[in-house]
């Protein structure tokens, strides 16, 4: 059986990354190896071809700068289904208000395949969906509370919370402070067992990830779209609210095509 896709175009990848035993059709739809040493903390974007990642006025941006792309929904998938642990901020969860990060919502085709991989790398069947929010501002009612996310946030977040969170959910507290630590977070992340982490931003919170040296690979789909930019509507980058200067090293591991979308894999180099 396949997963409904037609197989990404293998254009580069370097030798001797780690594999995971993907099923055939995985196998088939990704060409090349996939897998995550651990500990291992991996960020998955899709950007325009201007840099665009995120348009908050507009609900469910993504879908919009993908350009209708399913490999891109597929590799998001897939790279889920590779973790322990899915992390998103607040204002990604508020943007995909129906939003429950897994695997087989990113593209149901492949829900079989995605369990199958989960079960040989000898994951739980689903991985937990982290929610970071500094002053606890989520809307409990959203499913991915009912179906037992984690929150972490701060002693401020946890006040003002209170007890309104679904049961099946669990909030954690870093501590004091306004603003949610990389370092803490991913501490409170490795005490759940959690060691291949992949982060889903948004823009802001992955900047102060990557601020903190935290983030070891960044998955990048390159859309075809170009959106530009209004003084009027905020169209955000990759990066916001981080200064990184002099700039963060990457090194270019892997390059997939689909159509006119790249699909590309860069580790982070220490700092």
């Amino acid at each position: 059986m396949d997963v409904g896709l037609a197989p990404l175009e293998l254009l580069y990848e370097e030798e001797g990354l780690p594999g995971a035993p993907l099923p055939d059709e995985l196998a088939a739809a990704y060409p090349g190896r996939i897998g995550f040493d651990a500990p291992r903390v991996f960020a998955n974007f899709v950007s325009t071809l201007d840099g665009v990642v995120a348009i908050p006025s507009l609900p469910q941006s993504n879908k919009l700068i993908a350009a209708g792309s399913g490999a891109d929904r597929f590799v998001m998938g897939l790279l889920r289904a590779c973790a322990d642990a899915v992390v998103v901020g607040s204002g990604t969860v508020a943007a995909s208000p129906g939003g429950r990060w897994t695997p087989e919502q990113a593209w149901p085709s492949a829900a079989g395949a995605f369990a199958a991989l989960r079960d040989r790398l000898g994951l739980r069947p689903q991985p937990e969906v982290v929610v970071l929010s500094g002053s606890g501002a989520v809307d409990p009612s959203q499913p991915l509370f009912e179906a037992g996310a984690v929150l972490l946030t701060t002693d401020v977040g946890r006040t003002l919370l209170g007890d309104r969170l679904p049961s099946a959910s669990t909030l954690v507290s870093l501590g004091p402070g306004a603003e949610i630590d990389p370092r803490a977070a991913l501490g409170a992340l490795r005490a759940r067992g959690h060691e291949r982490i992949l982060h889903e931003g948004g823009p802001h919170v992955i900047g102060s990830f990557f601020a903190a040296g935290v983030v070891d690979e960044l998955f990048l789909t390159v859309s075809p779209l170009l959106t530009g930019r209004s003084l009027l509507e905020p169209r955000l980058a990759l990066v916001e609210g981080a200064d990184l200067l002099p700039g963060r090293a990457t090194r270019l591991t892997g390059v997939r095509r689909d159509a006119s979308h790249l699909f590309l894999r860069f580790e982070i180099l220490p700092g």
